[in-house]
């Protein structure tokens, strides 16, 4: 979607805050909050997928220009030679095409807010061309001489490292710094699984009142879900939950009805809430502060293995005992540095200061 044009009506609707009850969309939702009541430029950055139009429209929908329009603009989908013409407009016979005079996004949402989506696409002329609305909050129609005077907020986001961008010489500095004035990060979804389960009954929400039939999933495969990477994040989340919705409308879905993908990934990283909470109480003594001990009496258990014995085994804790071995390993490696032993699993810091915490281990306790 390249551009929106919409009014809403809050006392009806009311702001959408970004779904979620961990501490890093609370975070968000406060900043929302306290920008929304002035009229200063945003810049909103995060991961693509992660939600940053909904933090948008937050903005827009809490704040006193909540009646007027709300125009969303995606710089990145749009070629960069009519970019000029789809934000200020033009005059009839401006160039081949222009049949006749329209407005630009800028006058479409006057006395609203316009959305610049993945501003860190633009290309540098047009980049000059935004920092002189910015500065003088006025521009021209593409072939024309009139002086239009803008009554817009302005907020931009980018799944870019803008000032990465700077140093490369692909985005103006002068630029930045005005849209920089109030930045709000949103968190990525693998940062903030918690927010899983909300955000899952969300979408099927959402499919509920598209006539979809209400998506069960059963517990291994809400487990598999919390384990997987989403490198599409939330956008990722609610296609799949669509595509669910569709293919079992009648049952629940299992964890060998996930596409591969969602399956392999939560197989491979042994994350699940299950594997460490159905721990044996060994298993559960072994997972506290001997992450950092040798523990000789059970290493053959941690061992990989290639057939199922003859008498079964415990396959929760089996890998739950795999999983602590490596991260001992890896912390033995790195000097108990949890950034380095992150890095050697293949993990965010974030994610196995969280495992360390589940067993019973405080980062502190590892310096």
């Amino acid at each position: 979607m390249t551009q929106m044009t919409e009014a809403r009506d809050e006392k009806i609707f009311g702001p959408k805050y970004p779904t979620g009850r961990t501490e890093a969309v609370r975070q968000v939702v406060r900043l929302i909050q306290q920008v929304a009541r002035h009229d200063s430029t945003v810049l909103i950055l995060g991961e693509s997928g992660a939600g940053k139009e909904v933090v948008a429209r937050a903005i827009h929908d809490s704040s006193h220009r909540r009646g007027g329009p709300y125009v969303a603009v995606n710089c990145g989908a749009i070629p960069a030679e009519l970019l000029e013409s789809e934000l200020f407009g033009h005059e009839r016979g401006a160039f081949t095409g222009a049949y006749a005079q329209r407005a630009g996004r800028f006058e479409v949402a006057e006395g609203g807010t316009l959305f610049l989506d993945e501003i860190g696409d633009m290309s540098l002329p047009m980049q000059v061309k935004l920092l002189r609305v910015l500065q003088e909050r006025v521009f021209e129609r593409v072939g024309g001489n009139q002086i239009f005077r803008c009554d817009v907020r302005i907020i931009a986001a980018t799944h870019r490292n803008l000032e990465q961008q700077i140093e490369r010489g692909m985005f103006r500095g002068d630029l930045f710094y005005r849209l920089n004035v109030f930045p709000i990060d949103m968190p990525s979804l693998r940062e903030r699984v918690g927010d899983l389960p909300l955000l899952i009954q969300d979408f099927i929400e959402q499919n509920v009142r598209a006539g979809r039939a209400r998506l069960v999933l059963a517990p291994a495969a809400l487990e598999s879900l919390r384990a997987y990477a989403w490198p599409g994040n939330v956008r990722e989340l609610g296609n799949l939950i669509e595509r669910l919705c569709i293919l079992y409308p009648d049952r629940a879905v299992e964890l060998d009805d996930l596409p591969l993908r969602y399956r392999s990934t939560a197989a491979m990283s042994l994350t699940t809430d299950s594997v460490l909470q159905a721990t044996t109480e060994p298993q559960s003594e072994y997972a506290t502060d001997n992450f950092l001990e040798a523990r000789s009496d059970t290493e053959d258990s941690t061992n990989p293995i290639d057939e199922l014995p003859q008498d079964g085994l415990d396959l929760r804790a089996h890998l739950c005992a795999i999983e602590s071995r490596l991260i001992h390993e890896a912390l033995q490696r790195s000097g108990g540095t949890v950034a380095h032993a992150a890095r050697l699993l293949g993990l965010r810091r974030t994610t196995l200061v969280e495992k360390l915490r589940r067993n019973g281990v405080s980062e502190a306790s590892l310096v």
